[in-house]
């Protein structure tokens, strides 16, 4: 910038995010796959609150959202109390570098995490610290190894983005241990429900007074366009959230989407059955073509190509199919391609595309 006003450190060193491709020059109606959406939309129940939502757009919404951080202190059996309503769970994650980092101080997070780890610890003035990573999965020992008097946050995605692999609760709870007082350990839910029998870390947020977890209801909810997350985290934290939070940050038709959302579990069943179908299918099918594709816990999966130059010829093929799927050299992986788990015929569809990709190749 050459004018006299320039922004706090950092913020300058800010790549912009770039979310997943929703279009194909040519083509109508491509079969999107590249933001890990819920192939099945939202819950009917929530569009229909969403609707009647609608006709009181001209009045505020709560500050409190109480009856949403009910809905699910109900549903995951948590003190409302200890929720925080946010836009997405991006908000949430901001709020908590605006609030516990700044200059001097290190937020540290793995290789191959969220790209926004970076951007938020830019944001406050924070130093970013990188961990290496084992195999695609988040290493403990490492992260263990890179905590200094300085580190103040460590954000870690579990399951994560765009690997689909997780930590063990075991794992977590080992990691936890090692995290001192100082210092706040992050569990980024978004895919957690799809991670079969795992609570998102709320057993340790519990127990704990320096660990915070965050969810969304972008993902298994079918709620991205209504942008609605939440945090759990102890009274304290909680409390100095609140306290840098927009006061009318939820609108009135995402609070209700949302609450109507979290209470209809047979949906939520449906969904998280079909996505564990549908995901051993394409991982299976992915490997049965030479395709090399770690187990995931999420909504996608992440197939592995020779290079960089199959990887892109897969993409370029699959596009001429009408099919969008995610590249993820962003990441560090330049031969990889992220594919969200869609519906069956979805998945038959990617499959017999990639056969016929390697079957030309």
């Amino acid at each position: 910038m050459t004018t006299a006003i320039q922004p706090q450190p950092g913020i300058m060193d800010i790549a912009l995010y770039q979310g997943g491709a929703s279009k194909i020059e040519g083509q109508a109606s491509p079969l999107k796959l590249s933001s890990n959406e819920n192939p099945f939309g939202a819950s009917p129940k929530a569009t229909a609150a969403v609707t009647e939502a609608a006709m009181g757009l001209h009045r505020y919404p709560s500050t409190d959202h109480k009856p949403l951080r009910e809905a699910i202190g109900r549903v995951h059996g948590l003190s409302a109390d200890r929720i925080i309503c946010g836009v997405g769970s991006d908000e949430i994650l901001t709020l908590l570098a605006m609030a516990f980092a700044g200059p001097g101080d290190e937020v540290l997070y793995t290789e191959h995490g969220f790209s926004l780890y970076r951007i938020f610890a830019l944001s406050a003035g924070a130093t970013p610290v990188v961990a290496p990573e084992t195999n695609r999965c988040v290493d403990v020992d490492a992260l263990i190894a890179k905590i200094t008097q300085a580190t103040r946050l460590i954000y870690i995605a579990n399951p994560a983005n765009p690997t689909g692999t997780a930590l063990d609760m075991a794992e977590l709870t080992r990691l936890a241990d090692a995290v001192p007082d100082s210092c706040l350990l992050v569990l980024d839910g978004a895919y957690a429900e799809f991670f079969n029998g795992y609570d998102g870390g709320a057993s340790l947020v519990t127990a704990r007074e320096n660990v915070v977890m965050t969810r969304t209801f972008s993902k298994l909810y079918g709620l991205g366009g209504l942008r609605v997350g939440w945090g759990y985290a102890s009274r304290e934290i909680i409390d100095v959230l609140n306290r840098i939070r927009g006061p009318f940050n939820m609108s009135s038709v995402a609070l209700s989407g949302a609450e109507a959302a979290v209470n209809d579990r047979e949906f939520v069943a449906t969904c998280l059955k079909e996505n564990a179908e549908q995901r051993a299918r394409l991982t299976g099918g992915v490997r049965q073509l030479g395709i090399a594709c770690d187990d995931s816990q999420a909504n996608f999966v992440m197939a592995r190509f020779a290079d960089e130059a199959e990887a892109l010829a897969a993409d370029a093929h699959l596009k001429s199919v009408g099919i969008l799927v995610r590249l993820v050299k962003g990441y560090g992986f330049p031969e990889a391609l992220r594919i969200t788990v869609g519906q069956a015929e979805d998945v038959t569809r990617v499959l017999d595309a990639l056969a016929s990709f390697k079957g030309a190749a």
